[in-house]
């Protein structure tokens, strides 16, 4: 499921794709209004599948971090205000979930951006962050047969 939910650089929340263009991506915002719109290569989009938060020893995967917010705050959206919470709040925050997070690579801006993101999903259903998409036909896998 994370793999086609997008960030877009520059645009707050989070869109989902919907198919790809000539030149660009069809994306839908995440939130009710659903409204639709190309994101052109000039656009830094990435998939929520490939951002992954620094830890003292490693780099661990959203989907990790998003399970274990669920699991903290059952399910329910964060109950801290995220948008007035203090730098102190928010590393207690995040160390509660993520407990050896690198505080010097993890700005209290990341930390927001994972409660908003995490907020959305949840507001919107997208709550099953283990979910894995299959492969399909078209896919850039090499389908070949050795010979």
């Amino acid at each position: 499921m994370l793999e086609t939910v997008l960030a877009i650089s520059g645009k707050p929340g989070l869109y989902r794709l919907i198919s790809r263009g000539n030149r660009s991506l069809i994306v839908e915002t995440v939130d009710a209004q659903k409204k639709r719109f190309p994101a052109f290569a000039a656009d830094k989009v990435i998939s929520l599948a490939d951002i992954a938060m620094y830890t003292d020893e490693k780099e661990v995967p959203l989907r990790q971090v998003l399970n274990s917010i669920k699991e903290k705050e059952s399910g329910k959206k964060v109950s801290l205000d995220y948008r007035k919470a203090s730098k102190d709040e928010l590393n207690a925050f995040l160390g509660e979930v993520l407990p050896d997070f690198d505080r010097d690579r993890v700005y209290p801006s990341d930390i927001k951006k994972l409660i908003q993101w995490y907020n959305i999903l949840i507001e919107n259903g997208l709550d099953d962050f283990d979910e894995v998409m299959k492969e399909t036909p078209g896919d850039n896998v090499d389908d070949r047969k050795e010979a």
